[in-house]
């Protein structure tokens, strides 16, 4: 499968990242520093530069936990190592994919056969993801939620992104749960994922106001 001359393949290690989830055309840095990620990063690098990015579940084995059924494929595109060692590393979001089972290999990291199929939505350049939706209600109730909560966002650089963009942005920088990330993630086209995205934020609001109304 093929997009801008990326060549996804069927089979990709696999980084398991709690409590991070990385949404397609969402640009995020990485420090690498554990000797298993070190070699998958090595071994991405000497060929096409795609490592898939997934949310462990809280079950299975400490250094192989389950993993969500669906992650995002990422492609590695800046790479910088430090003096001590460590790979600083710059991804970005590509497709998302289904796992389908794990790999035995003899690589220190994990490595799964994976489906894109599902997820042509994220590969195709559709005109429906050029199209400028109405995100007001979604940025002023968001904004209201970081200032309560102290956190920090620069809002300027949303300016110069598609509503495509912009919705997959927030969704990964939200102070949402990692579950509702997950839901957010696995939403089918940016509509979905924009009334999901009102739907959790009218939960926080009910909450904000109601402790408010408390006190």
């Amino acid at each position: 499968m093929k997009s801008k001359n990326i060549n996804l393949k069927n089979d990709i290690p696999i980084f398991p990242l709690s409590n991070f989830i990385v949404f397609p055309k969402s640009t995020v840095p990485l420090n690498i520093f554990e000797p298993r990620y070190l070699q998958m990063v090595n071994d991405c690098m000497s060929s096409d530069r795609i490592i898939g990015i997934v949310q462990p579940r809280k079950t299975g084995e400490l250094n192989k936990p389950d993993l969500y059924d669906i992650g995002c494929a990422c492609k590695i595109t800046s790479f910088n190592e430090t003096e001590d060692g460590r790979y600083i590393i710059l991804i970005e979001g590509v497709s998302r994919f289904l796992i389908r089972k794990e790999k035995k290999t003899d690589k220190l990291y994990r490595t799964f056969e994976v489906d894109f199929h599902k997820f042509d939505y994220d590969l195709n350049d559709l005109e429906e993801k050029k199209e400028n939706i109405d995100l007001n209600y979604i940025l002023k109730e968001l904004k209201q939620l970081f200032k309560s909560k102290g956190y920090s966002i620069d809002w300027k650089n949303l300016k110069n992104q598609s509503s495509y963009e912009i919705i997959n942005s927030l969704s990964m920088a939200s102070p949402f749960t990692i579950e509702e990330k997950q839901t957010l993630l696995e939403a089918s086209d940016m509509f979905s994922r924009k009334k999901i995205f009102e739907d959790i934020l009218k939960m926080y609001t009910v909450t904000s106001f109601t402790n408010r109304t408390i006190q």
